[in-house]
């Protein structure tokens, strides 16, 4: 393998890695602020226990989820050089303003609510978990409007350079605001982060469920679960909305990753969509189309049924995404969305009709769900970025141009292995501890004072 494909594959580990961390950090914060603020208004010492349980579990993703994210960016610099020469004024940008104020945010914040137990008033804790979600929510903002501008460049202008016999222009910022309101990077952000929220949904009953079939703390894990059976019906829903708008949007601006999304070759009006299909890269058609609906593809892609779909054959072969990883993904993906929404649908019917402890069959599906928003989650990053190549910018600069020229196979190759194994070992420790004070279940019903909790076996 050469630099630039082991570049891509441990670019891929290494952000693939981070974001099983990142939404769960995005959902699990604002139930346990709601928790938090329940307690406040209450008094009821249930939610004060909710609040320590499910934030103990968020705390150790979240230290998982610094550490992994930290190594994103040195890797422009290592790697993407070309990349960061070309774009660095405008990519940097965002990625600047999420550093400096988010996650200063984040790291003050959380301080405040590790270490303020018993210490600093109840509101006041609760409003240091609640910056603690807004900054967390609003780190991914920035971090996705630098991705939505990769996906369809705004804001920026082209400059020749000279002095550099790699580099003949680079691009730099014209409109700041073109890149704070670009539709592709604003979309992209509500449709991500409410996946992240299904996610914490998900995680939340997947452990209610396990303890329930235990007859573990009732109560405790009843009133949890309505709570994040709630949020993640309303999340899903909102998800398909924002991944409705989303698609049009790509058909807008990216219409080879729709092609490719869609496996359609020729370009056609009114392009139905088959719901069995197996594409054929090398013949340039699929091999198996059952069950066509007509006219659905336009429909869904652009909110007409006599749309024109643009057909991969109208890119040449190098500048087609791989179609048959970008497809199977979108269409896994789509699945799982599905899946994850009836699942939701039941868990608060049930809920409602106060039948959750009286449906063990359901609690079991439950627990391995938990996987499902994850799985559903890479999988549409696959489709954003394997769907956007041969491009790292769309339209702008190749990928294969954008990767490092002063580094070596060997280099690449070590960081790799590196990479990898400290990544995998992380990956265990934190598997493990989410396990275990997940199974350990709540602190006792008695008040527990601040170094109990943080200190004992009780805290982390």
């Amino acid at each position: 393998m050469d630099v630039l494909t082991l570049s891509r594959l441990q670019f891929a580990i290494t952000s693939m890695f981070h974001f099983v961390f990142v939404p769960l950090t995005l959902g699990l914060s604002i139930l346990v602020a709601f928790m938090e603020w329940r307690y406040v208004r209450t008094n009821d010492g249930m939610w004060l226990r909710m609040a320590r349980f499910w934030g103990r579990l968020f705390l150790i993703n979240f230290a998982l989820g610094v550490v992994t994210g930290i190594t994103l960016e040195f890797q422009f610099g290592m790697n993407w050089a070309e990349y960061s020469k070309y774009v660095g004024d405008i990519f940097g940008a965002p990625l600047a303003v999420e550093a400096t104020l988010a996650f200063f945010l984040e790291s003050v914040f959380i301080g405040v609510w590790i270490f303020g137990w018993d210490t600093v008033s109840k509101k006041v804790h609760a409003w240091a978990i609640t910056i603690v979600a807004f900054a967390t929510n609003l780190s991914a903002l920035w971090i996705l409007l630098a991705n939505g501008w990769m996906q369809h460049p705004v804001g920026s202008k082209l400059v020749q350079i000279s002095g550099n016999p790699l580099i003949k222009e680079r691009a730099e910022m014209a409109d700041f605001l073109a890149v704070l309101t670009n539709p592709y990077g604003v979309i992209k952000f509500f449709h991500t982060v409410l996946s992240g929220y299904v996610v914490a949904a998900f995680f939340v009953t997947g452990i209610a469920a396990w303890h329930l079939l235990r007859k573990n703390e009732a109560a405790f894990f009843s009133r949890s679960f309505r709570i994040a059976a709630v949020f993640g019906l309303v999340s899903g829903l909102l998800v398909m909305a924002t991944g409705d708008f989303h698609g049009v949007e790509i058909a807008k601006v990216q219409p080879s990753k729709l092609a490719a999304m869609e496996a359609i070759w020729d370009t056609q009006r009114g392009a139905g969509m088959s719901l069995i299909v197996v594409p054929n890269s090398a013949d340039e058609k699929n091999s198996i189309e059952l069950f066509t609906i007509p006219k659905l593809a336009s429909f869904l892609a652009y909110h007409d049924l006599n749309a024109e779909v643009k057909g991969l054959k109208s890119f040449p072969r190098e500048m087609r995404p791989p179609v048959g990883l970008t497809f199977n993904s979108f269409r896994f993906m789509v699945g799982l969305g599905l899946l994850m929404f009836l699942l939701s649908a039941v868990a608060v019917w049930l809920s409602i009709r106060g039948r959750i402890e009286s449906s063990p069959l359901f609690l079991k599906i439950l627990v391995p769900a938990i996987a499902l928003p994850y799985i559903a989650g890479q999988l549409g990053w696959i489709v954003a970025e394997v769907g956007r190549q041969p491009w790292i910018v769309y339209g702008m600069l190749k990928t294969s141009d954008a990767v490092s020229q002063s580094v070596t196979v060997t280099q690449v190759l070590i960081s790799l292995i590196a990479f990898t194994a400290v990544y995998g070992g992380l990956g265990i420790v934190d598997a493990y501890l989410l396990v275990k004070y997940a199974k350990m279940g709540p602190e006792p019903e008695k008040a527990i004072g601040k170094e109990e909790f943080l200190i004992s076996g009780k805290g982390v």
